[in-house]
């Protein structure tokens, strides 16, 4: 990166921290990522799970171009008849079990939960969101609100009232959920707690006690949609259908697109009292829409769901044994790399940033590093980051 380039970057475009990585890319292809000056970087992280189908996609690319041919953006959501819409909608559907037929695009992650906590208080009439310690589901003020982190929640109050935040995994929590609660938000595998998995029964148990209480049930899957747990969505593993399913990250194709799935009986009380219950102007973007239709298809046609597993599962075979690794939590090709001390795994994320490693440590767990490639990785690409992962921690731990 120029000097003068990193400049008006730091004077014009926002920043999140006072340590960007500042890592300039040219261009993207396949999981790599080039520098002007010649540099590569195997993408570990996938823009955390957006670039499934790996960057440069050509049929994805091909969409873009041919649906911004016919049509940009037409009216605000809801109003016309949009093809690219119409067919991801119907596509989505059919692969997602009864009744999760009816979508409503969005633009982002933060806007479909947004989207479904409103949902879940208009049908029910009810008021109270139970969500979970170590929860992450956006930065709006309202994703906020059942954020399970209380260090990134506390300069904005006062956030939304009436909600309750219950611990992951724990059955005796349940008794928490009562007439009161409109919903249940859940990260069937928590990303930013570090990869943490539901564990067997516990889903089950959640759903009976939202049968039980009149609760909605909320999945949000925004992180692991679209083959990256080795099914389409992590929930269809264990059998248990939500209420109201998030999506997004992958789900444009690398597009911003998000949304917010429910059964029609529940997605038509937004229709009404009021009218245009929710409203977005660019959610649902055509060439949005088109893009992460093709990315899906491309998922189906090539297999990627189903390689996922045996992926993730070669990762960690290269791992597990290096005695700095004290845990791998995964699913499919979504994996914490436990280390178990903070300053350990900064200084490994930072030192595999500089020999070609592009990945990072989780948002609520900095104890530990993440590894989510794009579905497309090879075999033979997994060794090569592998090998320099481990040249890696020899290099930091000495072993």
């Amino acid at each position: 990166m120029t000097t003068n380039l990193r400049q008006l970057f730091l004077e014009h475009v926002g920043q999140t921290s006072d340590n960007p990585m500042m890592l300039e890319v040219e261009r993207a292809e396949g999981v790599y990522l080039y520098g002007p000056d010649g540099r590569r970087w195997i993408d570990l992280i996938s823009g955390v799970s957006v670039s499934a189908v790996g960057h440069g996609n050509r049929r994805v690319i091909d969409a873009i171009c041919a649906q911004a041919r016919d049509y940009l953006h037409l009216m605000v959501y809801g109003e016309a008849v949009e093809s690219p819409q119409v067919r991801y909608a119907e596509r989505i559907a059919s692969l997602l079990p009864d009744p999760l037929d009816t979508v409503y695009f969005v633009n982002s992650g933060s806007e479909a939960v947004e989207g479904a906590l409103k949902l879940a208080k208009r049908y029910t009439g009810r008021t109270e969101l139970v969500y979970y310690r170590n929860a992450y589901h956006g930065s709006t003020a309202g994703s906020l609100s059942v954020m399970g982190g209380e260090e990134y929640r506390n300069s904005y109050r006062p956030l939304l009232p009436d909600t309750r935040c219950i611990r992951f995994n724990e059955p005796g929590d349940l008794k928490y959920i009562t007439s009161r609660t409109a919903c249940v938000i859940i990260e069937p595998v928590q990303g930013e707690g570090g990869i943490v998995l539901s564990e067997k029964g516990y889903l089950e148990a959640l759903r009976r006690r939202c049968d039980e209480t009149g609760a909605l049930l909320v999945f949000d899957e925004i992180q692991t949609g679209l083959g990256r747990t080795g099914t389409l969505y992590f929930f269809q593993q264990y059998g248990v259908v939500p209420d109201i399913l998030c999506t997004a990250k992958a789900f444009g194709g690398g597009m911003p697109l998000g949304a917010f799935i429910a059964p029609n009986r529940i997605m038509s009380s937004l229709k009404t009292n009021p009218v245009l219950g929710h409203i977005t102007t660019f959610g649902g973007h055509p060439v949005c829409c088109a893009a992460g239709l093709a990315a899906l298809e491309f998922i189906l046609s090539e297999g990627l769901m189903e390689q996922a597993d045996a992926k993730g599962a070669q990762y960690e075979r290269r791992l597990v044994g290096h005695p700095a690794v004290r845990e791998i939590r995964r699913t499919g090709l979504l994996m914490g790399v436990e280390f178990g001390d903070p300053a350990l795994t900064q200084r490994i994320v930072l030192r595999a940033v500089e020999r070609g490693l592009m990945t990072e440590w989780f948002l609520f767990r900095d104890t530990a590093m993440r590894i989510a490639p794009p579905l497309t990785i090879t075999p033979a690409e997994i060794d090569e980051s592998c090998d320099i992962l481990l040249d890696v921690l020899r290099e930091v731990t000495g072993s």
